[in-house]
């Protein structure tokens, strides 16, 4: 696949009264992680953060906004609306959940992050992905990508009853997984460095923030003083428990361990 042109971002001012700001991704909720979902709402109610970002793949599957009159997933909206109403909630959608729409977001009083979003805070500019678009080695998923972000192929498919999205949401998700069983983490696709140096330079920031990739770390990149923070995945409900917050303040980043 070809490097991808540096899309239209979108841009989010921290206004001055901000003092710490939260990054999480790739929590995959779906009601068989009990202690992730617990673990989520614990940190909600602590945390101090004056924004809480969400960078992609906060669902496992989301086929459809009307999936918020299951039981599970009203729960999850209920716990992020509480949030919502003591600091600045962002959503930006994942390759799990892109069909997340306006009306859950509304719901639960979260603003829309597109992707990429230009975070600027504390003289600094932050480039925000969820970060599947610049695996470019994973050419089976962008054509999937490609396929499934089409006007035409959402409304068709959320034209389906809900009972038949769900159910291929299932097939998918087993699919997924069984390939993935089949790779050892180091063969996962990582974000072409080339395609996010250029789109880092395009924004102008000297930091990025993802996730989706499930590695996280965080180190020199791009341009000189150029750093990369990847987000990490959330699975306290299986072998390896690991869930961290990525915490920005003028101090600088702080990674917190919730494990």
């Amino acid at each position: 696949m070809g490097k991808p042109p540096f899309p239209t971002p979108d841009f989010l001012d921290a206004p001055p009264s901000w003092r710490c700001i939260d990054f999480i991704s790739d929590l995959h909720l779906h009601e068989d992680l009990p202690r992730t979902t617990a673990a989520l709402a614990a940190y909600l109610r602590s945390t101090p953060a004056d924004a809480v970002l969400i960078l992609g793949d906060l669902f496992e599957a989301w086929v459809g906004d009307d999936m918020c009159q299951q039981p599970y997933e009203q729960a999850c909206v209920g716990m992020l609306r509480d949030v919502g109403r003591r600091c600045y909630l962002g959503i930006m959608v994942g390759n799990r959940d892109f069909l997340l729409g306006a009306d859950m977001l509304a719901d639960c009083g979260a603003h829309p992050l597109l992707d990429p979003t230009v975070l600027s805070a504390w003289g600094q500019r932050a480039l925000l992905l969820h970060g599947d678009e610049l695996c470019l080695a994973d050419t089976d998923y962008l054509r999937f990508r490609t396929q499934v972000r089409q006007p035409a192929w959402q409304s068709a498919f959320l034209s389906a009853p809900l009972s038949a999205r769900l159910d291929q949401a299932r097939q998918m998700r087993a699919a997924s997984k069984a390939h993935q069983q089949m790779q050892t983490q180091s063969e996962w696709a990582d974000l072409d460095e080339t395609a996010a140096s250029e789109w880092m330079q395009a924004a102008d920031a000297t930091i990025l923030i993802h996730g989706h990739t499930h590695r996280p770390q965080s180190h020199p990149f791009g341009r000189a003083g150029g750093i990369r923070h990847v987000l990490s995945d959330w699975d306290l409900d299986h072998g390896h428990p690991r869930a961290e917050v990525l915490r920005w303040q003028t101090s600088g980043f702080e990674r917190i361990a919730l494990a």
